[in-house]
């Protein structure tokens, strides 16, 4: 695989592949690793030239230096996108990981159907895993211990049921899930906000080795990429995403858990929850889900219960829109402070302070916020930390 920069020829003259089949791919890798642009945006320009690689062929290589200026601090410079692209399709092939994207015929069926799936994924691991049902797992970093017995009491009976478990590979509820699903005899996948070959946190490296040999690891994110604090519920919509139902097993008040909760509820994913002890803290995030109808679980038949209607592929009530299709999710299934936010803004720009002062939340509390909604394509980022309403 090679790369050769002409500015003025067409692309298959300033970037060669050995095999001309992979020339979307790279493409679309190349699209993806454009910070700001995001997944609908890229659908968009799909759309808008064919295909990903004719994006970067003469016609549209001005639209592409244009529009994606506009949404990335990063310099576009498309034959030094391809051309790294390449190197990252190479590398993952060194690794023994598999790119996939949204048109392969291992994509995740399920993960298809959301709003906003990844343009590609990197996968370490068994493809298969994808095939059955899946519950994902996620809680608190720091469980008490009731929650990880309750944790492993409920995944080993999933696995009888040959459920795949999804989880996060973070330290606490995500790490007892995968834990125990492998030594129940069953498949995991695990969906990492950094790099498939940066695995974080490095205490579960070692368990992350094991993934690999019966399930998979997952990201969306680029070889070597660091995870980011950003990154993470951009990783939770896909947890959710890869699965039929997401078990909540501790959680409080703020914790990503509930983001991961939010996303499957968005996704026409079941919601399920561990009742914990009143006066526990780490039940509080539970508590609220219960009372705003989560489903309460003292077993893995709970859950197994409200998956036996369901047959693969391609069964959740919500679907995404078709590749190249910008809608806006309904703004009912927002959340409040996503509802305030959408609310605040318009189609003139806006900085992060005053957005803040006018929303009446602290800069901190709106990145999580900011970042869902753009995914959902309600609103964009425009130059510097400025924000407009799309329309």
């Amino acid at each position: 695989m090679q790369g050769e920069a002409c500015g003025d020829s067409a692309a298959t003259n300033y970037f060669v592949l050995m095999d001309p089949g992979e020339n979307d791919v790279v493409a679309l890798l190349a699209l993806n690793s454009i910070k700001g642009l995001g997944p609908v945006r890229i659908k968009a320009l799909v759309e808008q030239y064919g295909s990903p690689f004719s994006l970067f062929e003469q016609q549209g290589r001005a639209a592409l230096v244009q529009w994606a200026g506009v949404f990335s601090k990063d310099v576009i410079d498309p034959p030094a996108l391809l051309d790294a692209a390449g190197q990252q399709l190479a590398k993952a092939a060194s690794l023994g990981i598999v790119v996939l994207t949204w048109d392969h015929d291992a994509y995740p069926s399920l993960l298809r159907e959301i709003y906003a799936p990844p343009p590609v994924l990197f996968v370490k691991g068994k493809l298969d895993s994808f095939a059955r049902h899946a519950c994902g797992v996620v809680g608190t970093r720091k469980p008490s211990h009731y929650g990880r017995t309750a944790a492993a009491h409920i995944v080993k009976q999933l696995v009888e049921k040959r459920v795949v478990i999804v989880s996060g590979l973070a330290h606490g509820i995500d790490t007892v899930a995968h834990e125990t699903c492998l030594e129940s005899g069953g498949v995991t996948i695990a969906v990492l906000g950094g790099g498939v070959d940066n695995v974080y946190p490095a205490a579960n490296r070692g368990l992350a080795e094991r993934i690999v040999e019966s399930g998979a690891l997952v990201s969306e994110f680029g070889l070597g990429a660091e995870p980011e604090a950003y990154h993470f519920p951009r990783r939770n919509r896909i947890i959710s995403g890869l699965s039929a139902g997401v078990l909540v097993v501790e959680a409080p008040v703020k914790s990503g858990s509930l983001i991961t909760a939010n996303y499957a509820l968005q996704q026409g994913r079941d919601v399920f929850a561990v009742p914990g002890p009143i006066f526990s803290s780490t039940s509080e995030g539970t508590f609220n889900l219960l009372k705003s109808g989560a489903i309460p679980v003292r077993g893995g038949s709970d859950i197994v219960e409200n998956m036996e209607h369901l047959s693969l592929p391609g069964f959740a009530d919500v679907k995404a829109p078709g590749v190249g299709v910008v809608q806006a999710m309904p703004l009912d299934l927002l959340s409040t402070d996503e509802q305030r936010i959408v609310g605040v803004l318009s189609a003139e720009p806006l900085r992060l302070d005053t957005i803040a002062e006018k929303a009446g939340r602290e800069v901190s509390q709106l990145f999580d916020i900011l970042l869902n909604l753009e995914l959902k394509g309600l609103i964009r980022q425009v130059a510097g930390q400025q924000y407009v309403r799309v329309e």
